[in-house]
């Protein structure tokens, strides 16, 4: 696994946002995971982010540092690999004190709007970077979860590495608060958070240079493709290789993005992913058979 992290490393490769394979008893899988983690690094792609595909909401305090050291030891050398935190406080604060014995170079503070407030996560930010000893990534996908001074007050601060940004809009391209971040820090810390989709809209409107994905996970090559079409300007190419991922997106739009990546993965045979974890439901026979021939397009369209 790679330990450090540079601003350069989120415009290397798309940030993968994988699952977690669990086992029929719901314990981490060291197989299976190892198993995603190579079908993706054999796309070129070279971030994990472990955070809302992989349900760290719900992940027991208790197999946290099983599973930080079975991520680690499953990444490629050049790997980085991000864990999340929380989302609650005491929370994070447990975790940090893990993740200050460990190699990862930066972990995401998981959201929550219930009960926090601006001011709040600011100083929750500090306090698990303090603890830690490593800076956060900032995950906004609510309007109302941070403003911009409380951006501004992290970034000047030191404390936040970069900033996952996936509040959805009905047209990415317009975005006040997306366009009050990139214009008051600096946009080359700002990732686009929502996959492929709004990709494009943020390259071009805000000038972001990364993006995180879950399709990827399946399809690591043409993700991958669709990152360089970007950074050579190639608009239409990059339209061309969104639109194919459409049909999978569209089933995770319908069906809620975590089961159904949850179920691409494994229908696809990249991985077997195992059960979910409650609070998430497991998805009807119905919808896991919409899933599974789409999955199985995507994948041999990426190894076409």
């Amino acid at each position: 696994m790679k330990n450090t992290f540079e601003l350069r490393d989120l415009s290397a490769s798309v940030i993968a946002v994988p699952p977690l394979c669990r086992d029929a008893q719901r314990q981490s899988s060291a197989a299976e995971n190892t198993r995603l983690i190579r079908h993706i690094e054999s796309g070129g792609v070279s971030t994990l982010l472990y955070g809302g595909n992989a349900n760290f909401y719900n992940i027991a305090l208790s197999e946290y540092a099983a599973v930080l050291d079975q991520l680690e030891a499953a990444a490629g050398p050049e790997t980085l690999v991000v864990p999340s935190v929380g989302p609650y406080f005491g929370t994070a604060m447990d975790q940090a004190a893990l993740l200050a014995k460990r190699r990862f170079p930066t972990a995401m503070l998981l959201p929550t709007v219930a009960v926090s407030s601006p001011e709040g996560v600011r100083v929750a930010v500090q306090e698990f970077v303090q603890k830690a000893g490593i800076p956060a990534v900032l995950y906004i996908k609510d309007a109302n979860y941070v403003n911009l001074a409380v951006v501004k007050a992290l970034v000047a601060a030191g404390v936040i590495s970069w900033i996952k940004y996936a509040v959805v809009r009905p047209d990415p391209a317009t975005d006040p608060l997306l366009r009050s971040i990139v214009d008051n820090v600096d946009p080359a810390l700002v990732v686009s958070g929502i996959g492929e989709q709004p990709a494009i809209a943020h390259w071009q409107h805000f000038g972001i240079r990364a993006f995180t994905s879950g399709c990827v996970c399946v399809a690591p090559r043409r993700s991958q493709e669709l990152l360089r079409a970007l950074q050579a300007g190639d608009f239409a190419l990059a339209e061309a290789i969104r639109a194919r991922f459409s049909p999978l997106e569209s089933l995770r739009n319908a069906h809620g993005p975590i089961p159904v990546l949850h179920h691409a993965v494994s229908s696809a045979g990249i991985a077997a992913t195992g059960p979910l974890l409650p609070l998430l439901a497991e998805l009807s026979g119905e919808i896991r058979e919409a899933i599974s021939p789409v999955a199985q397009e995507t994948l041999a369209w990426n190894q076409g």
